[in-house]
């Protein structure tokens, strides 16, 4: 089977998608890997895809998204990474992949996913929910269940589709559902892309629930699935191979919630050393952290959430400033000041 898989980020989270890269590439060097960036290189970073341990590089601006810099504009960075992956899976239906294969930035594998191209052969559309067995203890039903109710029952840093038939289907209406409602509003039921893919099971046939708990393990799951490490080196969740790891929110918040839910299952500490590891030789110190070029307007000076938010919703605005990146006379920036926005 002929597999293409990608993933989005900006140069800030370059690091962790060098790893996933090298990774996928070690278990699957036949894989087309694409890196989809929505963002520009900083001044002083001189980046090479051609030494990079993917394909190819897909810009977010070639995806031939409608008014591209005002709808980027409405997005704050999470949003727009996650806005891109459905215009880029419809598109490459199209490329000649029998099957599309998305994955985060900071997800890692550790065996191959050889197991999903045996499930695609009989079903369209793979998921990962956060959990696949219902927690007991009321704290982690707070931070686990009731966060899973509010964010969405599959996690999205991961999903998998057959280019043809329902997988197709899936793409298509995924692009429009990303291009027009992929914000982080959860009290108006948003929640970028996982809040959507809560009616896949209801809106679409030949979809497989992935319930193996070597998939996308992550702190949200962890006080569920045990991890242990053999004397060969091999990792096994629950007794089942480890195949993929969610490092989600490295740093303090990641550590912090691994260690609540890990306990002394002491070989989760090993495989989070082991990605620490990992990042720090990939990361490149030309590129400013939390980086990212569209966080600002053409001065530089920050664009605030509430700028985002006022254009968002006024359709006057978009048509009066159709790029609000711009800086100087005539410009939303310029509006704003006026305004005292």
């Amino acid at each position: 089977m002929k597999v293409l898989c990608y993933s989005s980020f900006t140069f800030s989270y370059l690091n962790r998608a060098r790893v996933l890269f090298q990774t996928l590439r070690r278990f699957h060097p036949d894989w087309e890997l694409v890196a989809l960036i929505t963002d520009r290189a900083p001044e002083g970073f001189d980046f090479d895809p051609a030494s990079e341990p993917f394909d190819r590089v897909v810009w977010a601006h070639d995806l031939a998204v409608p008014h591209f810099p005002s709808w980027l504009f409405k997005h704050d960075v999470v949003e727009a990474c996650t806005a891109v992956k459905g215009p880029f899976m419809r598109q490459a239906c199209a490329s000649g992949a029998e099957a599309v294969i998305y994955l985060d930035p900071d997800t890692a594998l550790f065996a191959p996913l050889d197991p999903l191209l045996a499930w695609l052969e009989d079903h369209d559309i793979l998921l990962t929910p956060h959990l696949i067995d219902p927690n007991d203890e009321p704290a982690a039903i707070a931070d686990n269940d009731l966060s899973a109710s509010r964010t969405g029952i599959f996690n999205l840093g991961f999903a998998a589709i057959r280019t043809a038939g329902e997988g197709a289907r899936f793409a298509r209406w995924w692009n429009d559902r990303l291009l027009d409602y992929c914000f982080d509003d959860i009290p108006d039921g948003l929640f970028v892309d996982q809040r959507w893919c809560d009616h896949v099971p209801a809106l679409f046939d030949k979809v497989k629930v992935v319930r193996d708990p070597g998939y996308n393990v992550a702190s949200w799951n962890l006080s569920r699935r045990t991890v242990a490490i053999d004397r060969q080196g091999a990792i096994r969740v629950n007794g089942e191979p480890l195949r993929f790891w969610h490092f989600t929110k490295l740093g303090p918040l990641g550590d912090a919630m691994t260690r609540r839910y890990a306990g002394a299952n002491f070989p989760v500490y090993e495989v989070w050393s082991w990605y620490k590891r990992q990042v720090s030789a990939a990361t490149d110190p030309a590129i400013p952290e939390r980086w990212w070029a569209f966080g600002a307007y053409a001065d530089g000076v920050p664009v605030e959430r509430a700028h985002r938010l006022l254009y968002r919703t006024r359709a006057d605005l978009q048509a009066a400033f159709p790029d609000p990146f711009a800086s100087g006379r005539g410009t939303y920036q310029r509006w704003l000041e006026q305004e005292g926005a």
